[in-house]
């Protein structure tokens, strides 16, 4: 009989315990889920840059004319282990990274057009400027979102080295002002 109640009491407390519909607690994998959307929506990668970039093709990046003066202001030549060029911003090497993982479309292009017939820093020139009007919101918030987080942390060491350097003098003025003991 004791065994009874005590089957009958957990089964009870079992079923109050599930959830409902309504009361979805979010697990390890939505709020991944949703992490990975907001950086996806961050770095500009949306539904309709993946359609837009989609439609591009060999000729849309063999027949783009570029200005001189671009060619003029490019950078050395580097390449990260993430295979995306070095002499683009830290945002949009993240926002390459993740497009071309995002779209195999733009993975197969270049792959088709560098080296043979782009060099990859005219490819990715290529590329910004067809999705500016696409992704340069995102850029600009990311843009102000490093020079607040810099602003930040330069106001966070002014502040702590103030704090050391008050600690310090009324330390020494107190050091000098004790009396001498004979």
């Amino acid at each position: 009989m004791n065994l009874s109640w005590w089957f009958h009491r957990s089964v009870s407390r079992n079923t109050k315990n599930e959830e409902t519909p309504d009361q979805h607690q979010p697990t390890h994998f939505d709020i991944n889920q949703q992490n990975q959307q907001e950086n996806e929506e961050l770095l500009g990668v949306t539904p309709q840059l993946i359609d837009y970039v989609k439609s591009f093709t060999v000729e849309t990046f063999k027949n783009f004319n570029l200005q001189d003066n671009d060619a003029a202001n490019s950078r050395t030549e580097t390449q990260t282990s993430s295979n995306v060029r070095k002499d683009l911003s830290d945002w949009q090497e993240r926002h390459a990274v993740l497009v071309l993982s995002k779209v195999k479309e733009l993975s197969q292009l270049r792959f088709k057009l560098c080296p043979r017939h782009l060099k990859e820093e005219k490819f990715w020139r290529i590329y910004f400027v067809l999705v500016k009007s696409h992704v340069a919101e995102c850029e600009l918030h990311a843009i102000r979102l490093a020079k607040l987080k810099t602003l930040a942390m330069t106001c966070e060491k002014t502040s702590d080295t103030s704090t050391y350097e008050v600690e310090m003098a009324e330390r020494n003025q107190a050091a000098s002002s004790a009396p001498s003991t004979p």
